[in-house]
């Protein structure tokens, strides 16, 4: 008999089963709660929380880079069409929202289960908004170049 089979025998036991010729007769409630694993803590930083957080940051960094790509392909800081930036955002926006995609498409439950959704859905959206920061200074730089 495994540990796992003896912990849940006792806890029946205790939760108010009968015990009849070595069979327990727990409540459903009881046998559930016993199966159930425990919620990750809202502030357990969990494999698709880590996973979710840096695909959430990589998609900022492509919104940051991709912000001042389309400032200096306005003319507003410095000189130059600001390409290298645009393909820069382009490639983090992309890498961003892969890897929020893939946070999402892995979990198995939702918000507060600590697979990393909510981030995971973050990251797709900040992914998505620096493509489109990169493919609008791309445009611009093919306008003016």
């Amino acid at each position: 008999m495994s540990v796992r089979s003896v912990l849940a025998v006792a806890a029946a036991v205790l939760l108010g089963g009968v015990v009849l010729g070595g069979v327990v007769l727990a409540t459903p409630a009881a046998a559930h709660v016993l199966v159930q694993p425990d919620p990750a803590s809202a502030y357990a930083l969990t494999a698709g929380r880590a996973w979710s957080l840096v695909a959430a940051l990589v998609g900022l960094a492509g919104v940051v880079i991709g912000g001042l790509a389309l400032a200096r392909s306005a003319g507003r800081t410095g000189t130059g069409t600001g390409r290298r930036g645009a393909i820069v955002a382009l490639v983090a926006g992309l890498a961003g929202a892969v890897g929020g995609g893939l946070v999402v498409a892995a979990a198995d439950g939702g918000p507060g289960t600590g697979y990393g959704i909510v981030g995971g859905y973050v990251a797709l959206v900040v992914g998505l908004l620096a493509m489109v920061l990169g493919g609008l200074v791309l445009t611009r730089s093919r306008r003016t170049g």
